[in-house]
């Protein structure tokens, strides 16, 4: 939300896209898996 505040809403999205292709290539690279339960844990 702050990128939309100071840059406008098209780089916001392309901001979380590039921070999510980011994290998904390495979870590609690394052979690791995903765990939902841990990240909410984590984020909380």
């Amino acid at each position: 939300m702050d990128v939309a505040k100071r840059r406008g809403s098209k780089r916001a999205k392309v901001a979380l896209a590039r921070k999510l292709a980011v994290i998904l290539h390495r979870i590609w690279v690394d052979g690791t898996t995903y765990r939902w339960v841990e990240a909410e844990s984590i984020a909380a």
